[in-house]
């Protein structure tokens, strides 16, 4: 580290000892600062949130794994720009990276799958790139979230240190911290504040999740103690050792495995119920209204996580357009212009960019589709084997009329009708020996008129 930044720090650790804070002059990802309330640590439940306690509901689970799994199987290319269009490039090394395998130890599903859920529960997702002397990608590897740090330098240059304390990263020779430059890191950040960093959607929402959390425990609770609500023993008497009795009567009559017992009391002793009823605390409900706050957290529609309560055929396929639209579609914006702008060269983000596909979650039933491609065939905007393309089969050669574009005959201007047959005019000689011509609209004086001329 060198003498700028150590004594950054130390002024840093000398104002925290004083109490004093400062300006938030440099981008932190750090989860465990006190500074900021909305980060990880206890909820207002009194349950402790943090990326693996969240994980452990299955809300949360289902939302991650959901959007996870949705940016993953999207196929992802590399394109080039071909004047006013563009066309797929498969010879270039980013494609067979980002299509196929980022590193010799994943595939690009789990690459992506891994990355996506560092975005949804850190609100960041970092890999390291590996780059050869050209400055060409030649492996991504991911970074876990939690051990990243992002920093400035004296001169303002942005850099980024990695807390290596285990083996998940092969590239990485020693333990400690690790800096990186910002070349070597492809950081795909969420929602922040400044730009730089993002914070973490879990740490955000963390009452809401505490909450859900709270709800799990203690259904938990009251199931494992029998489906019954607290109670109190009375007796007559003054018992000398009420510890004793509490634990004698949790070890007949606590459990789920007691339900059921015939309780006996002794001694004038009398049990007394207390505590609400789940029913009446609207337990269900509340658990129910804890899915839908989480599936709004990530705005999943409430069907994809299982509440099929307002859903129907028609507004399912609905709602399933609009994750595409509104949940999805900026997830895969952010996905690649990260990837253009960390992964290709400056002098090739002018003639190459990188997508990823939607068009396949958009393309609805099989009525719909067919009905669709007629349209864009008969109105000269899909040849056959545009279509063919869509649909994923083989193209027919374009001397079987494959590349066609055609348009219907009915359409056209008012003034043209007719014209495509008064240029084409043919002469057909019938069996008396007369030559027959015969006008149509639009030919001047002669329209509608039919001649005969003897031979």
């Amino acid at each position: 580290m060198s003498e700028i930044a150590m004594e950054e720090n130390r002024r840093v650790r000398i104002s925290k000892m004083l109490g004093i804070r400062g300006a938030r002059d440099k981008p932190r990802d750090s989860y465990g600062s006190t500074a900021y309330s909305f980060l990880f640590g206890r909820s207002s439940s009194g349950k402790v949130v943090n990326e693996r306690t969240a994980m452990q509901t299955t809300a949360v689970y289902s939302c991650v794994r959901i959007l996870a799994e949705a940016v993953a199987s999207l196929p992802v290319h590399l394109y080039r720009y071909a004047g006013k269009g563009k066309e797929r490039v498969y010879d270039h090394p980013l494609y067979y990276l980002l299509h196929d395998e980022p590193n010799p130890e994943m595939t690009s599903f789990v690459f992506r799958e891994t990355l996506m859920s560092h975005l949804l529960i850190w609100g960041n997702a970092y890999a390291q790139i590996i780059r050869d002397g050209g400055g060409r990608v030649l492996g991504l590897y991911p970074l876990l979230p939690d051990k990243v740090e992002v920093d400035r330098d004296g001169k303002g240059e942005l850099y980024y240190v990695y807390n290596r304390y285990s083996d998940e990263n092969p590239n990485f020779g020693e333990y400690g911290r690790v800096y990186l430059p910002p070349e070597d890191v492809l950081h795909i950040p969420g929602l922040g504040f400044d730009w730089l960093v993002g914070y973490s959607p879990i740490a955000m929402a963390k009452n809401a999740v505490g909450m859900t959390l709270a709800c799990e425990e203690y259904g938990a609770g009251f199931f494992e103690n029998g489906a019954t609500p607290g109670g109190v023993l009375e007796h007559p008497g003054v018992l000398k050792d009420p510890a004793k009795v509490r634990e004698s009567w949790h070890a007949v009559y606590g459990g789920s495995k007691n339900a059921g017992k015939v309780a006996v009391l002794e001694e004038g002793m009398k049990y007394q119920q207390i505590g609400i009823p789940p029913e009446e605390a609207q337990f269900l409900e509340t658990r129910k209204f804890q899915v839908d706050e989480i599936a709004r957290l990530y705005r999943i529609p409430p069907h994809m996580v299982g509440d099929l309560d307002k859903s129907s055929f028609s507004n399912i396929e609905q709602q399933s357009l609009e994750f595409v639209k509104y949940t999805l579609d900026p997830w895969v914006i952010r996905w690649e212009q990260s990837l253009q702008k960390a992964l290709l060269l400056p002098q090739e983000k002018r003639e190459y960019f990188v997508k990823l596909n939607v068009d396949g979650l958009l393309r609805g039933d099989y009525q719909s589709r067919m009905t669709g491609y007629s349209v864009g065939r008969q109105n000269g905007w899909l040849s056959a084997n545009d279509i063919r393309e869509m649909e994923d089969m083989n193209p027919i050669p374009a001397e079987e009329g494959g590349d066609l574009y055609l348009v219907n005959g009915n359409l056209c201007k008012l003034e043209d009708a007719g014209l495509f047959a008064g240029k084409n005019l043919q002469e057909q000689e019938p069996p008396d020996g007369r030559i027959s011509r015969q006008g149509y609209p639009g030919q001047g004086s002669e329209a509608w008129e039919h001649e005969s001329i003897k031979v």
